[in-house]
């Protein structure tokens, strides 16, 4: 029988996990050099290429010297961490990889908690020593202190550490001794990862994850626990409520290299994806027919955001997407709950309006930017933070908050992080940069980012993850501005926001279409104020020389799909369609 290492690769985001992956595939020589080779194998949706970072995990599998090894790699944003948590279920071992000059950041410690917690044993690989100001050793020692402080056990605080860059596609035992290849990385994971056990007796398996194929419909994946899956068999299906139903297996695939291979049987210990199922969710267990016997259920951490998702009832709806009612918006997200574990939708009193919860700002936002390229046209409410009532104390959640700056900019940092409540709890020089920890509540991250970039000027780099629910600590004290609202519909013209320019900064282009209610500027002072930006210039049959002076227009200021959410008030809402985003009052002049 061939010898099976599950193994997921854990890091933060940026830390060189999708390469180092790219670099196993190529080690093993699993791809046809006849075809064109992309950067990034595993990040194959356009989001995701986009953006630069993982959302959704993957499997991979490469053989090595007659072993099986199944990569998973997994995404590095708490936002994704339901992803994550699910993940390390199938997994024997876990690969962290830590970049050698940032040294762990805080979602490196979230998801190493989860797998500690897990008992899995680690292998450290501390990536791109050829950077310049690194500090492997001290990373190295960084890292053991992580492990103890997440209270891992003698065995698992015992790991290997490999040193290397991915990107160059070399690693070794040794960071000042540089080789060609990767082959150490391989023969640690073989030495220190435990095989995958053959565990006898009835059939036992937990579907982890899924996937959809336009001809066999839905596929579940998952890591086989005990005894043995064949195709053609019938078995029981549990679901969550207790329930049983009988299955069929249609046909029964491992994965080889990116793909996937048909057998006829998986043996205890394989990761396999299975078609023919229907009816199933995450976190059931296809068990054996006489007895069957459910695994334990996938605990995924709560939400800790919501976002009310409505239909586009704007002036312009219906003008740029496929999906615009209240039906297509609702079969959509309940869709998604199905594959998207930290997701929860309920239903309001109207039935139009859905209350969406999710991980934070990130994960709401890689939701709406995946509906709108697929179509749909939706409206969205501001973030809400949830606030719990634990012990019959009001609480909210707390995150932790890591800022690494220049010296000089210090300072501006944590004045804006204390006007959100943030406390400081690290201040140390790392390299040339200033390293700021915080622990601030998750409703003061919500447009803090741009900010921090602004007054900074675009050198901070800022990272959070989720810590606790804590006790509530009271309103801001932020001043914020008012908006611009558009008066009348029409084209907006450059005579209008030439003479409006000293009242704010806009945020549409001349001749752009605009509606009543639409939100076009920020005001320079704290109210809302109604304009008109489609008066065109009077013109006379008088001929005069020289009055007219040139139309001086600032640029209008562009804004993503995540900096929107955080920037509208509560009496707003953000329209999103294929081709635009708008904000808009939601009663204005009514």
């Amino acid at each position: 029988m061939q010898s099976i290492r599950n193994i997921a690769i854990i890091a933060h985001v940026d830390h060189g996990k999708t390469t180092l992956v790219d670099k196993i595939i190529d080690q093993a020589k699993i791809l046809d050099e006849r075809k064109v080779r992309t950067d990034l194998l595993l990040d194959n949706n356009d989001l995701e290429r986009e953006r630069g970072i993982t959302i959704l995990s993957k499997n991979v599998s490469v053989t090595y010297k007659g072993v099986k090894i199944n990569v998973i790699d997994t995404p590095g944003h708490a936002d994704f961490g339901g992803e994550v948590e699910r993940v390390l279920k199938m997994a024997d071992g876990v690969l962290l990889l830590v970049d050698a000059f940032e040294g762990p950041m805080p979602q490196t410690r979230f998801v190493l908690g989860k797998a500690l917690e897990l008992g899995l044993m680690p292998i450290v690989v501390v990536n791109k020593v050829d950077k310049e100001n690194c500090t492997p050793d001290l990373v190295h020692e960084k890292v053991f202190d992580l492990m103890f402080a997440l209270d891992a056990n003698e065995e698992q605080l015992e790991f290997d550490t490999i040193y290397g860059s991915a990107k160059n596609g070399w690693m070794s035992t040794d960071w000042k001794n540089e080789t060609d290849n990767i082959i150490p990385l391989l023969d640690s994971i073989i030495k220190n990862i435990p095989e995958a056990p053959y565990r006898e007796g009835s059939p036992q398996m937990q579907i982890t994850s899924l996937d959809f194929s336009s001809f066999t419909g839905r596929i579940a994946i998952g890591r086989v626990f005990r005894g043995d899956l064949e195709e053609g068999k019938d078995y029981m299906l549990c679901k969550a409520d207790g329930s049983t139903k009988k299955v069929r297996i249609k046909e029964l695939h491992t994965f080889e290299g990116l793909g996937k291979a048909k057998t006829s049987k998986v043996r205890s210990g394989d990761i396999c994806a299975i078609t023919g199922i229907e009816g199933f969710e995450i976190g059931d267990t296809i068990a054996d027919m006489e007895s069957p016997e459910a695994l334990p259920r996938i605990e995924v951490d709560q939400p800790t955001m919501s976002m009310l998702f409505t239909i586009n009832n704007s002036p312009f709806f219906g003008k740029e997407g496929k999906f615009v009612t209240s039906r297509h918006l609702r079969d959509r997200l309940f869709k998604e709950m199905e594959k998207n574990l930290a997701l929860r939708v309920d239903e309001t009193d109207s039935e139009d309006k859905f209350n969406v919860f999710g991980r934070g700002v990130l994960h709401l936002s890689v939701l709406i930017e995946t509906m709108r390229r697929e179509g749909y046209e939706l409206q969205v409410g501001r973030p809400q933070v949830i606030i719990k009532n634990i012990d019959g104390v009001k609480s909210e959640p707390i995150e932790s908050l890591v800022v690494d700056v220049p010296e000089e900019s210090a300072s501006k940092v944590i004045n804006l992080v204390s006007l959100r409540k943030g406390d400081l709890l690290v201040m140390e020089p790392k390299g040339d940069l200033q390293h700021l920890e915080f622990e601030i509540p998750s409703r003061g991250l919500i447009g803090l980012r741009n900010k921090l970039l602004t007054a900074t000027s675009g050198e901070a780099i800022v990272n959070h993850t989720f810590n606790k629910f804590g006790p509530y600590k009271g309103d801001f004290s932020d001043v914020i501005n008012g908006a611009l609202v558009s008066a009348e519909a029409g084209k907006a013209t450059a005579y209008s926001i030439d003479k409006l320019g000293d009242r704010g900064i806009f945020f549409i282009d001349i001749n752009e279409e605009i509606y009543k209610g639409q939100v076009v500027g920020e005001n320079n002072r704290q109210e809302d104020m109604g304009i008109n930006l489609t008066k065109g210039k009077k013109l006379t049959n008088v001929r005069k020389s020289g009055t007219d002076t040139a139309v001086n227009i600032a640029p209008k200021k562009a804004f993503s799909l995540e900096e929107c959410m955080e920037y509208i008030k509560a009496d707003e809402y953000l329209e999103v369609t294929p081709l635009s985003l708008r904000m808009r009052k939601i009663n204005f002049g009514k």
